[in-house]
């Protein structure tokens, strides 16, 4: 995953400036039919048929976070989603901003009825 640049400024702040930094309160899973980009564009975010952001909720151990919990969207309805290649992090259910973002290992096609889901453990943010 790749901090978008907008967060890669909040933690350069946090870590070697005074400068107050605000901090999310609330993680959210966002798909994507392309990259979003370090500069966390949501312009090709799905949208219709049914689809929401989900929540997320993480773990953290040394230099990883993981997701505590599987994160499930509801299923597609209405019509298809189109083919999943991205997701991102984001601060807010909707709008807000996006903290990180990666391609997936392999894109998945997501038509009406079908569910996209995260398993527990398998949403992973390392610091190297």
């Amino acid at each position: 995953m790749s901090f978008t640049n907008t967060f890669e400024t909040h933690v350069l702040n946090y870590v070697f400036t005074a400068t107050s930094v605000t901090r999310p309160t609330a993680w959210y899973v966002g798909l994507f039919t392309a990259d979003p980009t370090d500069s966390g564009s949501t312009a090709n975010e799905i949208s219709g048929n049914g689809y929401a952001r989900r929540t997320v909720s993480f773990t953290v151990s040394n230099d990883l976070a993981t997701n505590s919990a599987a994160v499930e969207f509801p299923a597609a309805s209405g019509g298809n989603w189109g083919t999943v290649s991205h997701m991102a992090v984001m601060t807010a259910a909707t709008g807000g901003t996006m903290i990180v973002h990666a391609a997936l290992s392999t894109a998945k096609a997501i038509n009406d009825g079908d569910v996209f889901r995260i398993p527990t453990g398998d949403l992973d943010i390392t610091l190297a």
